[in-house]
C-alpha cells in the first residue's frame, strides 16, 4: 500500500482519518492537516469525496416521509392486536 504522508500506511487507518475529517472529529490542527493532504493525494481525496456522496445520498433518504396511508394502516393495525391481547387476557 501506499503512504499517505502522515495518515499511515495502512488502508484502515487512512480511512479512520478521513472519516473523522468529514466528521468534524479533529482538533482544529489535525483538521489542517487532513485537509493539506487531501489537497494532495488523489487517492485519499477520491476516498473522502465518496464518503461525503455516500452520507449525502444516505440523509436524502433519511428525509423521506412515509405515506399518511401507512401510518393510518400501521395505527390501526396495533389497535386491532392489542384488542386481540386484552381479550385473550380476559379470558
Amino acid at each position: 500500500m501506499s503512504d499517505c504522508h502522515g495518515l499511515g500506511d495502512c488502508e484502515d487507518d487512512r480511512m479512520k482519518r478521513i472519516y473523522e475529517y468529514v466528521d468534524g472529529a479533529l482538533s482544529r490542527d489535525d483538521l489542517a492537516e487532513i485537509k493539506a493532504h487531501l489537497d494532495t493525494c488523489e487517492e485519499c481525496s477520491q476516498e473522502h469525496d465518496l464518503e461525503c456522496l455516500i452520507r449525502s445520498v444516505v440523509k436524502r433518504s433519511c428525509q423521506e416521509h412515509a405515506p399518511q396511508t401507512l401510518k393510518e394502516r400501521i395505527i390501526d393495525r396495533i389497535g386491532h392486536i392489542r384488542s386481540a391481547e386484552t381479550v385473550q387476557a380476559d379470558a
